[in-house]
């Protein structure tokens, strides 16, 4: 890992995941995410342990853990694996190269693809994650989107305070850190890194490193005048 960088302790526990060996040998934290259809492949066991609804829909390379519920109108597209006493609520869609950690809640109309969540997490409402690590307890508020591609489609650049990085990844989302806590409609753009322990209010468009245990709130002016008549 480069020292001028910031390091996966930045983000994330490594003692709260299953799968700690795939962090290691790192130049940038982002690099994980390229990691991940590897890390699945090697881990998958195709099973449905849990409680499964026979109207969601799962495929064949899926391994679902023990405790887990998944809700009538659910989907889940292999290769995937979801881990023990997680929820897979009505609506959600997971689509290839997950790996979800144990006790994490996938919520209604939430869509997942290649990306790893770490357990306890919480996607409850109505998100997009792509491309992307989601730490342990890490909570996206409802409507949150995490975009994994720039509009232009160009290489993702990653901001850090001193300089920029050029990641050389068509699609990354973002690292969330630890107990980091995102709230209801806000945007992480493509490669934002946001450290453990950080708080971010409502209906922010996020980019660049936040460093932990930041607050990061939205200032704007709300004016209020009288209506005018017919």
């Amino acid at each position: 890992m480069r020292e001028d960088c910031p390091e996966i302790g930045d983000f994330f526990d490594l003692t709260k995941t299953d799968y700690p060996s795939y962090y290691g040998g790192m130049e940038y934290p982002w690099e994980v995410v390229e990691r991940i259809p590897e890390l699945v492949e090697e881990n998958l066991k195709p099973g449905l342990k849990g409680v499964i609804s026979e109207d969601s829909s799962i495929g064949e390379m899926v391994e679902i853990g023990e405790g887990t519920v998944v809700e009538p109108g659910a989907t889940i597209k292999g290769p995937a694996i979801i881990g023990r006493n997680c929820q897979v609520r009505s609506g959600a869609y997971v689509r290839g190269n997950v790996a979800v950690g144990d006790g994490v809640t996938i919520g209604h109309s939430t869509e997942i693809k290649r990306s790893l969540i770490h357990d306890e997490a919480e996607i409850p409402h109505f998100s997009y994650v792509g491309d992307s690590v989601i730490g342990w307890k890490g909570h996206l508020g409802a409507g949150v989107k995490v975009s994994n591609l720039k509009v232009n489609r160009e290489p993702i650049v990653v901001h850090l305070d001193d300089r920029d990085v050029q990641t050389g990844l068509r699609k990354f989302g973002c690292l969330l850190g630890d107990e980091s806590e995102i709230g209801c409609n806000s945007v992480l753009n493509p490669g934002t890194l946001v450290g453990k322990k950080t708080l971010a209010t409502a209906n922010i468009s996020l980019s660049g490193y936040y460093p932990q245990s930041s607050f990061v709130k939205l200032d704007q002016t709300i004016e209020i005048a009288k209506r005018k008549e017919k």
